[in-house]
């Protein structure tokens, strides 16, 4: 029993970074109409600005994971102001855009600090016991980030001003726009809140997990997986299958192994999208 209830809280620790991942990318596409391919960039960037400001400036962990995130947030609202606004209609040059800065943030983060991973520790090391459980802290503490910033997330879409304004623009362009509300402002605030978010989960998670020039790649291949199970554009959506896609990856690895454990992640996911081709909660894309 001791096992199964660690195993699920790895799932939940795993779900919850996935969720934070898949969110920025169902924003971007449902509010922008936008396949972000430099999100798992993002991702990768935020943990070296956090893996720098530590090993560099000296900044206290939380600091760095702070910063990480507004420097992520920062850049992907200057590239979406002065790059992709432009041909925000265009969705192979969007595509193209994307793509092409995921190549320059890897290349240059390849260039600056090598191939290798560097040594960037999480800064709280131990495991709480609990009866016969044992659970290991920088878990913890990653559960009840992604946790609050989840949370965060939704007030914001579903609680505010800027929030609604988003979802007018992803329902109908024309008609919010009639209404008085600037696409040329609130796109590029909505895909730095894509970016921050994945910044933010970069600099938290890389610590525990790897830090590497191309972990990037896994990272967009996830967030696909995530976005497509729970239907393009929803956040909901992205956010059950995020975490389903968690508790699936934490339990196959754990019982069946990993290439077994790979294989039914795949295997419930095409199972799912065989029964419900749009995904858990999709819902129709939005017309550009």
């Amino acid at each position: 029993m001791e096992g199964i209830i660690s195993t699920g809280l790895i799932g939940i620790s795993l779900g919850g970074q996935y969720a934070l991942l898949a969110l920025g990318f169902t924003l971007i596409f449902g509010i922008l109409g936008v396949v972000n391919f430099a999100h798992g960039g993002f991702y990768v960037l935020g943990g070296y600005v956090a893996y720098s400001a530590v090993q560099f400036l000296g900044l206290p962990y939380a600091l760095a994971v702070a910063l990480a995130a507004a420097s992520t947030a920062v850049l992907g609202f200057l590239f979406e102001r002065l790059l992709l606004e432009r041909v925000i209609d265009d969705h192979l040059a969007t595509l193209m855009l994307t793509l092409g800065l995921y190549l320059m943030m890897s290349s240059g983060i390849l260039a600056t600090f090598g191939p290798e991973s560097p040594a960037f520790d999480f800064p709280l090391q131990g495991v709480l016991r609990a009866g016969r459980l044992y659970l290991p802290l920088e878990n913890i503490v990653v559960i009840g980030v992604c946790l609050t910033a989840i949370v965060l997330v939704y007030l914001v879409i579903y609680k505010t001003d800027f929030g609604r304004a988003l979802r007018a623009l992803a329902d109908d362009r024309r008609v919010a726009m009639a209404q008085g509300m600037r696409p040329t402002l609130l796109f590029p605030l909505a895909f730095a809140l894509a970016t921050g978010l994945a910044g933010l989960t970069g600099a938290l998670v890389t610590p525990i997990l790897s830090l590497a020039p191309h972990v990037g790649d896994p990272v967009l291949a996830i967030s696909f997986l995530v976005v497509i199970l729970g239907g393009l554009g929803s956040i909901a959506g992205a956010t059950i299958a995020a975490f389903a896609v968690g508790m699936v990856e934490a339990y196959s690895a754990v019982y069946l192994g990993g290439s077994k454990g790979a294989l039914l992640l795949f295997v419930v996911v095409l199972i799912v999208l065989v029964i419900r081709p749009s995904g858990l909660m999709g819902q129709t894309a939005r017309e550009a």
